[in-house]
């Protein structure tokens, strides 16, 4: 019995180191002014107005290919193929600038699996409409759990009583989570 455990803790450093090795090895690099430019213009057009920071400069960590997080100052966003959408554990003041949505508990393991959010989970709605980026947040705490794009309108999804409102693209736990961790 006693070596299996010191087995199971072997298994695990092993498993750490690799994990940790694997994210060291993250492509890093900084992003010109004019790509640092182009990108903040993207996010003008797909951020609150006031949440769009104002930087000089843009560091970015490449997880895998097409999944980046974007570090300036105190902001920190992940960058999912086109879409740029707020970092979890970042800055709340951020998050709290952007729509939002209620789940409740049933529903919490579902979403912080990547899992899309379905009308039948959602407690409350924010007003947005379809293409925003909206948080997702749980219903005891009101903590931010994920962060989706809105796959509908606001009141268009609270009218009905199935399917899909928003599609997962970044949740606590997800590899992008993971990553920053070991920055």
């Amino acid at each position: 019995m006693s070596h299996r455990i010191i087995l199971y803790g072997i298994v695990e450093q092993i498993n750490t180191d690799t994990r940790v090795a694997a994210l060291i090895n993250l492509k890093t690099f900084v992003l010109s002014k004019s790509e640092t430019g182009e990108l903040l213009d993207r996010l003008h057009f797909a951020w609150p107005q006031d949440a769009v920071p104002k930087v000089k400069s843009i560091k970015v960590y490449e997880v895998e290919e097409g999944k980046r997080l974007l570090v300036a100052d105190e902001t920190i966003a992940v960058q999912l193929r086109e879409s740029i959408v707020p970092f979890l554990g970042g800055r709340s003041e951020v998050l709290d600038r952007f729509p939002s949505v209620t789940i409740d508990m049933g529903a919490v393991r579902f979403v912080c699996n990547g899992a899309k959010v379905m009308r039948p989970g959602i407690s409350s709605f924010g007003s947005f409409r379809k293409g925003d980026i909206v948080v997702v947040k749980d219903q005891t705490h009101g903590k931010a759990l994920a962060v989706g794009i809105a796959l509908e309108d606001s009141d268009a999804a609270e009218a009905t009583t199935k399917g899909y409102v928003i599609e997962n693209l970044h949740y606590i736990s997800d590899k992008m989570w993971e990553a920053y961790k070991n920055i």
